[in-house]
């Protein structure tokens, strides 16, 4: 196993854990670190994660259901609009700078960061 494997399973390890304690792990785990850890540019970085979370996401809400934690009618109302979302932020991101969205990213981390803790 190369050190990029390695690298990349400590990222996936991460994901996982915050994903089962938070309900996060792709875009608050996964992408800053395949960007700082493993030079991906930003848009790699959220297509990579993205696809790492189909997994994550399917597994972790499981096993939530199974605990009796998910309010699945909760979820179809979210995930259903999540789609035009989706598009759109996608279609969006081919048309902005990258450094933008690494920008526009981090405000948004530390922003979450100061509400969750004032």
């Amino acid at each position: 196993m190369s050190a990029r494997h390695v690298r990349l399973a400590v990222i996936g390890t991460a994901a996982g854990a915050f994903s089962g304690l938070f309900g996060v792990g792709g875009g608050t785990i996964i992408v800053p670190l395949l960007i700082l850890w493993l030079a991906y540019g930003e848009r790699e970085a959220a297509a990579t994660s993205l696809a790492a979370i189909v997994v994550i996401g399917a597994l972790g809400a499981a096993l939530h259901g199974a605990y009796g934690n998910v309010d699945p009618l909760a979820a179809l109302v979210i995930a259903i609009p999540a789609v035009g979302g989706a598009l759109a932020g996608t279609a969006l991101q081919q048309r902005i700078r990258p450094v933008a969205v690494s920008w526009v990213f981090a405000a948004l981390l530390v922003a979450s960061a100061l509400m969750l803790v004032l």
